[in-house]
């Protein structure tokens, strides 16, 4: 089992920059997959951001697409989504999650965060 845990959201101004952090524990972190999903209040949890074991591959939601960049470091366990031009409808819950592939679609993952708030404001 992997223990995942977020940080870095906040209140940021449109237009402004946030980068989160996906801590993980257990041996095997660096073997899986990350995702990072955000979800919104009423919407349902979606894709953003994946990549692979090693870091040398990645996939991106349209949506965010040239403003976030997702990134991993497996000597200190820890994934990474930095993200630029924010917008208001970037609002949401973001969440990291461990799994064996890097997929887009939720149940491919096994492992969750409690997830971070991000609020950016017009």
């Amino acid at each position: 089992q992997v223990l995942l845990t977020e940080s870095g959201g906040g209140l940021v101004q449109a237009g402004g920059s946030l980068r989160l952090s996906c801590a993980g524990s257990g041996r095997t972190f660096s073997s899986y997959a990350m995702g990072w999903f955000r979800q919104a209040p009423g919407k349902e949890r979606e894709f953003v951001a994946a990549i692979n074991w090693s870091g040398g591959n990645t996939y991106y939601a349209d949506s965010v697409k040239g403003r976030f960049t997702l990134s991993r470091d497996n000597a200190k366990n820890t994934a990474y989504l930095q993200m630029n031009s924010l917008k208001p409808e970037d609002t949401a819950v973001y969440y990291c999650a461990a799994g064996g592939i890097p997929s887009r679609a939720r149940n491919q993952y096994d492992y969750w965060g409690q997830g971070t708030q991000v609020t950016v404001s017009s």
